[in-house]
């Protein structure tokens, strides 16, 4: 599961920052903009999003078909046949661009905060709709079974694609599961204090 993010623009030369400047050229003057959130990254926050056209603004989280909140994510397995995601899946494919994700490992009655993430900006795999009455598109973020090395922390991860898989995830004639394959596999990861 990926139940928070991150967005550091402090980072000199991250590949964030320009997206971010794309995002306030395309966005300048609205009120999408000025919702716009960076740092902690918590559902239902607008944010940016890359799609085959541009970086967008979305918000995270798709509406339940019973109204009664949001879902976040979705799993690879079987997104192709859940109805909720199974259009999003062949038409409405993006990337979410972050710094790390957060996960929480288990100790006892207590749980243990990490940072995960690469040397980089990572990209997770995302699908997107539209849902009227909402100005922006919504998001979720894709999840498969945990990589070994961070297996213990939490048994489910976001799906994060390599830059040469990039084009393939957001072209329409894509072969889904073959690129979801290539998930990142090696991660770094440390424990948040607080």
């Amino acid at each position: 599961m990926c139940g928070r993010y991150f967005i550091d623009l402090g980072q000199e030369g991250s590949e964030l920052i320009k997206i971010i400047e794309e995002v306030k050229e395309r966005y300048k003057n609205t009120l999408e903009l000025a919702a716009m959130k960076t740092g902690e990254i918590f559902p239902t926050y607008i944010v940016p999003v890359l799609t085959s056209a541009s970086p967008l603004l979305m918000k995270w989280g798709f509406s339940r078909f019973d109204g009664k909140g949001q879902v976040i994510n979705a799993r690879v397995e079987t997104v192709p046949v859940k109805p909720m995601f199974r259009k999003p899946f062949m038409e409405h494919r993006c990337l979410v661009p972050a710094s790390c994700f957060f996960e929480w490992e288990k100790r006892g009655p207590k749980k243990q905060r990490y940072a995960i993430g690469l040397q980089n900006t990572l990209y997770m795999a995302g699908l997107y709709r539209f849902e009227k009455d909402v100005s922006v598109p919504l998001f979720v973020i894709l999840t498969r079974p945990a990589a070994p090395d961070i297996a213990f922390i939490h048994d489910r991860m976001p799906v994060i694609l390599a830059k040469d898989m990039h084009e393939a995830w957001l072209s329409q004639d894509a072969d889904n599961q073959e690129i979801l394959k290539h998930s990142a596999e090696k991660l770094l990861y440390q424990e948040v204090l607080r």
